[in-house]
């Protein structure tokens, strides 16, 4: 048929798609794989021991029988063929377990399986009573029992160390670790304060910046523009005469004492994370011998830190526009390989919204191919799409702004959000209650039922969570005035505190702590499911263990865990909620044992979907329920 023509020129004609020699297109479509992000731009996340459940749409014309599996290999091995099978609307499914550190890698394969086309055709005649000698000789002459082979592309997959997925945080100042006295303590000094943090169930103790302080507009106490003789200023400006990034502060120690402390927390059970701050003050001494590093301000003074209307006269950031930039990403990344050759390899970033995403995309890449085993955590408080880019990017964890989520509505918008979709697939979040910057007017209230609520919603919302201490366990909540952050805080000041202190939350840290221990559902966010309840004050919600090759220990259990947070700290909530069974994976359970590992042991029968529930804050703001099915006959107190 001739092509029309007019005034655009030949149309259809131009757009037929030239026909070549050899055998046909594959009549096989591979479509919607899963696990990807972006499109397969960035690899998805998982930690080891995962089983991953690899998927695809895949389907052909007619009826003929497909053969579908998935490949899978560490990059750089053989690859391994695992089959998938079919389930709903053409997806089909299989489940691989990764046990190896580093990137990994799958693809699936897709074929029309001729022989087992024939098999069902004839097997289907036979039960129609249709006769099936021709098929059954045509089909004995087949010479390649599959055609039609096609393959998807090649999708990454980073597997990390279960310490990525699931950990507890411990923030403390090592300046600020002798007990009763203003002294400039020592690293050698935070080595005896490990076996407090090891107690209360953590497993990261994270250090705010080691390096030397520099003395031109250091801040004085509460953020003060003057510092007085004395005054030992933000540790976060970086850099002295005595060193910078990779020098410890002379009061602190040496290197000799960061390797110590390090293997002192690994014989506790803990890691040091070291806070890796790309910043630096005025003195630092990267600025008079690489000046190419930095902008310089038409006075010719080096520029400092400007958020407006905040202002940050001590710290100055690097220029990563200069044309010096290979240098300087070079030299930042010597920065973490000195302290990873002391044992470090856990990292707090500061601020890295306030950094080209390329530049970590290029750093974090470069330092686990040298140690997959390395972890990241993004101090990034940014609009979503920051802070999701950066996870994109190769962040390991992320804060998240759990802080400023209250209401019951607010906590399960905020949290379906982190965890929906593709975001599950790269975005782990590690949610703080307070930091030294964050101390929010909720928890300027001073009163024990709100603390006790922000650390449990923070250690069960989130697989990965953390504390500010000992300012947060000994409920710290003098603000300074104006600011929503703590009065005589310690980024400017040293601090000494009575970690015995009466009214302390150290055993409800540690039942906190050791609950998620022991219960695997809290162990990721995959199985984070809301619960609706008849009350807009309270939040139920609950968590189901994942698949694992085996269990982590006999102490480590699979149950069910629903939480129960009465969001009013000053009146007793009650209310219905309606249980979902099937997001419980409890749909063949007649009655639910609900057993409280929070309060006084209390064991509960609900039956059906519905069940009560009520919390005096006054008594306790929040249940963490451990759910088995009930035995028929048991004999169990109903929830008031």
């Amino acid at each position: 048929m001739a092509a029309r023509t007019g005034a655009a020129g030949t149309e259809a004609a131009d757009r037929v798609m030239p026909l070549a020699s050899g055998p046909p297109p594959s009549r096989v479509v591979i479509s919607e794989v899963q696990p990807i992000v972006e499109g397969g731009r960035y690899p998805a996340k998982r930690v080891q021991g995962d089983h991953v459940e690899i998927s695809a749409v895949v389907c052909a014309d007619g009826h003929d029988e497909l053969g579908v599996r998935a490949l899978h290999r560490q990059s750089g091995r053989g690859w391994a063929a695992v089959p998938m099978t079919r389930a709903v609307n053409d997806r089909w499914s299989t489940s691989v377990c990764v046990r190896d550190l580093g990137m990994h890698e799958f693809m699936i394969e897709a074929w029309i399986d001729d022989a087992a086309t024939w098999e069902s055709r004839i097997e289907r005649k036979r039960l129609a009573g249709i006769d099936t000698h021709l098929d059954e000789a045509e089909s004995a002459r087949l010479v390649a029992p599959t055609t039609h082979h096609v393959r998807s592309e090649v999708h990454q997959l980073l597997v990390d160390r279960p310490l990525a997925g699931f950990s507890a945080w411990y923030e403390l100042f090592p300046r600020s670790t002798v007990d009763g006295t203003a002294r400039h303590a020592t690293l050698r000094d935070t080595v005896g304060r490990l076996g407090h943090v090891a107690d209360l169930g953590f497993d990261i103790v994270y250090l705010p910046p080691i390096h030397p302080i520099g003395r031109t507009a250091r801040k004085g106490p509460d953020n003060a523009l003057e510092a007085g003789p004395h005054d030992v200023g933000s540790p976060w400006a970086i850099g002295a005469p005595e060193g910078g990034h990779t020098t410890v502060h002379p009061s602190l120690g040496t290197d000799a004492d960061v390797a110590l402390l390090v293997r002192e927390a690994a014989a506790r059970g803990l890691e040091v994370a070291l806070d890796l701050a790309f910043q630096c003050s005025p003195d630092h001494p990267w600025i008079d011998e690489h000046p190419e590093w930095f902008a310089f301000r038409a006075d010719g003074t080096v520029a400092y830190a400007e958020n407006p209307p905040k202002q940050y006269q001590d710290i100055v950031p690097f220029h990563f526009d200069t044309e010096a930039w290979p240098q300087l990403w070079e030299a930042l990344a010597d920065v973490v390989r000195h302290w990873r050759r002391l044992g470090v390899r856990v990292f707090r970033v500061d601020n890295p919204h306030t950094k080209p995403f390329p530049f970590w995309e290029w750093l974090i890449g470069e330092m686990k191919r040298e140690d997959p085993g390395l972890i990241f955590l993004a101090e990034a408080f940014a609009r979503p799409a920051v802070m999701t880019r950066l996870a994109k990017v190769g962040f390991t964890q992320s804060y998240t702004h759990f802080p400023w989520q209250h209401a019951p509505w607010q906590l399960e918008q905020y949290s379906t959000m982190l965890t929906a979709a593709e975001n599950i697939e790269y975005l782990r979040s590690n949610a703080w209650p307070a930091t030294p910057d964050i101390l929010t007017h909720e928890l300027q209230q001073g009163i024990r039922p709100v603390f006790v609520e922000r650390l449990v919603l923070a250690a069960t919302l989130s697989a990965s969570y953390g504390i500010y201490g000992p300012a947060y366990e000994l409920m710290e909540s003098v603000a300074r005035p104006g600011a929503e952050e703590y009065a005589h805080n310690e980024k400017y000041e040293l601090r000494s505190w009575d970690l015995d202190a009466p009214g302390s939350l150290r055993e409800e840290i540690r039942r906190i702590n050791t609950i998620r221990r022991t219960h695997r559902a809290l162990h990721h966010d995959r199985g984070l499911h809301f619960h609706h309840v008849d009350n807009d004050r309270l939040l139920v919600f609950s968590k189901t263990a994942p698949a694992r090759e085996h269990s982590i220990s006999a102490d480590v259990h699979d149950d069910p865990v629903m939480v129960v947070v009465n969001t009013d700290h000053w009146n007793t909530q009650g209310g219905t909620v309606r249980i979902d069974r099937a997001a419980l994976g409890a749909t063949g359970w007649d009655h639910i044992e609900a057993h409280d590992l929070w309060g006084a042991g209390e064991t509960y029968r609900w039956e059906g979907d519905h069940a009560f529930v009520r919390l005096d804050p006054s008594v306790s703001p929040v249940h963490v329920l451990r759910l088995r099915p009930a035995p028929a006959d048991d004999e169990v107190d109903r929830l008031p």
